[in-house]
């Protein structure tokens, strides 16, 4: 690739040995109170060879003064504000697109990423050519109980891929992604406005492996006023209509198993209360 992108721009090799091996990127609406944290988070981290991109989705809070000053004081923030909120869909493949690093980090303007989370997220995946997308293990945190509890996510691509018509193969907010991929499957799919996520992971599935690194690598805030709560009836409608477009893909294996539990899962969102519903599948998933 570096190759074709000199021969297309008559680019020297020092001019590509100062493109970031990392984008780090953040899309953020009224989080001025957690954003500062998160952005720490990132300029604290012990692998320094990336950039930091960050678009305030029109904020009316003081999200934007706050990046504003951060870029002041750092060269690898690029921060950009939209003139109308375009919600996260739009603004992942915005950020895509000013994207130049080998690797896309996605980075919550509400939680906090570990000091090495790039450094040991690099090293994985330049030493595993195959997978194209990886994540970690969460820590969830809310500043009334502090710690809450650990989610965990298998570490293999065979595993990953056996579950995933039920769980995320890889969480979002700690996902690392070749920037390739995005050449290979195409952007997000921006119908929809939630779990656009997923719908991306059976995309990469079908060219690249999944895996997770076996430990904690982002620490992620719960709190209600998350997309996850507000958008829960959609999140999980959108879900299920994602799953359901890919069982017959022959890179997967949607199992009688499957069906069953997606069935409960539709018949449950019109019969358990979201809060209810969200603590319940935190049980089961996470541990304590």
């Amino acid at each position: 690739m570096l190759l074709e992108i000199k021969r297309i721009f008559g680019l020297n090799n020092n001019f590509l040995k100062c493109l970031p091996e990392i984008s780090v990127l953040m899309t953020a609406y009224n989080a001025q109170s957690y954003i500062a944290l998160s952005i720490s988070g990132i300029l604290n981290q012990t692998f320094n060879d990336f950039e930091f991109i960050i678009i305030d989705d029109n904020s009316t809070d003081k999200t934007w003064q706050i990046i504003s000053e951060f870029q002041k004081k750092d060269s690898r923030i690029k921060i950009f504000k939209n003139e109308t909120n375009q919600g996260i869909t739009k603004n992942r493949n915005k950020l895509i697109s000013l994207a130049v690093g080998k690797y896309i980090v996605w980075q919550d303007a509400d939680d906090i990423s570990f000091s090495t989370r790039l450094e040991k997220q690099y090293d994985f995946m330049q030493s595993h050519p195959e997978v194209g997308l990886c994540g970690s293990w969460l820590k969830f945190f809310n500043d009334n109980k502090g710690v809450i509890s650990i989610r965990k996510y298998a570490a293999t691509d065979n595993l990953l891929r056996k579950n995933i018509f039920k769980y995320s193969p890889v969480a979002q907010p700690a996902a690392i992604i070749r920037r390739e991929v995005f050449k290979q499957v195409g952007k997000y799919n921006e119908k929809f406005s939630v779990a656009e996520d997923l719908e991306m992971s059976f995309r990469i599935g079908k060219k690249y492996k999944f895996a997770n690194i076996q430990e904690v690598l982002v620490r992620y805030r719960e709190q209600s006023k998350s997309i996850t709560f507000k958008k829960l009836k959609e999140l999980e409608l959108n879900t299920l209509k994602i799953r359901l477009s890919f069982k017959k893909d022959s890179d997967y294996k949607f199992k009688f198993s499957d069906a069953l539990y997606n069935l409960f899962q539709f018949l449950s969102i019109y019969i358990i209360p979201a809060n209810l519903k969200v603590r319940i599948f935190n049980l089961i998933r996470n541990s304590r």
